[in-house]
């Protein structure tokens, strides 16, 4: 009897872990609604281009913007100016996260790092990318390499700030176990300063992705020779409105899905969170 009632009704446990049939078909109503706007929206859109209420000077039509894309996938352009523009925000956010993570963890980790890394750091993060153009074109050229140190710039600040802030925001208490543990500092940094600080160390990374895309469409503005603004830049002195949209949205695309990497990846990594 004493066994029966410490084990608990099986039948209760293994109903509380059914998937609920409601819960399973109000998520799939959410996921509908949620594309119920966005359509209306390209129809009322269409509707406008096709009335003549929209002129096709300003913008084009969904159906002419679909068109355009689907020619620039058949010759290739659409793809090789893709993977260019996928190499420099690549590049540059790798550089800029192993530059924001390294002097957050020296900022850190002790006051007269804070001192040094941080008040040149705060002032750096507010200069404008388009006030750095003309002075990067002037000290690297108008090759590759401003465009990098622009998206590697737009990649490093937010990543800094979220990863200090991380480290910062450990419990005291936390570190003193740590020290009557009699962990070395190389083990406390690695078992209990990085682990704790990675929840916001992952809110930058995501920051600084999309930071890294806005850093691009600017970067590439700098002697565009290839990449999607170049793309761009082509289609708006002809004013062909349904490439540059098109350009907008492989933009926009590849923003959401570097950020979902990224979620998942917070997922995965911080699986022991509510």
């Amino acid at each position: 009897m004493t066994t029966t009632a410490l084990a608990g009704p099986p039948d209760a446990t293994r109903s509380g872990r059914r998937t609920n049939p409601r819960a399973r078909d109000g998520s799939r109503l959410s996921f509908l609604r949620r594309w119920v706007s966005p359509l209306v929206l390209l129809a009322l859109w269409e509707l406008a281009s096709v009335t003549g209420v929209l002129s096709e000077r300003k913008l084009a039509s969904p159906v002419q913007i679909a068109q355009a894309a689907w020619e620039l996938i058949q010759d290739g352009t659409l793809a090789e100016d893709t993977l260019v523009s996928l190499q420099r925000v690549a590049i540059g956010f790798t550089i800029g996260a192993v530059i924001g993570i390294s002097l957050a963890i020296v900022a850190g980790l002790s006051r007269f790092g804070e001192d040094v890394v941080d008040p040149p750091m705060q002032m750096l993060r507010t200069l404008p990318h388009f006030g750095l153009v003309s002075l990067f074109i002037i000290w690297f050229g108008i090759g590759e390499t401003p465009k990098i140190a622009l998206i590697a710039m737009g990649a490093t600040f937010p990543l800094y700030l979220n990863t200090f802030g991380g480290i910062r925001g450990i419990e005291r208490k936390t570190l003193e176990a740590a020290k009557s543990m009699h962990l070395t500092w190389s083990q406390r940094i690695r078992h209990v300063i990085m682990p704790g600080a990675l929840p916001q160390t992952l809110v930058g990374l995501r920051q600084s992705l999309g930071i890294a895309w806005l850093s691009l469409i600017v970067a590439e503005t700098i002697a565009p020779d290839a990449g999607l603004g170049s793309m761009i830049n082509d289609a708006r002195e002809f004013q062909q409105t349904d490439i540059v949209v098109v350009g907008l949205v492989v933009y926009s695309l590849l923003g959401l899905s570097t950020d979902s990497i990224v979620r998942y990846i917070e997922r995965k990594a911080l699986a022991w969170r509510a």
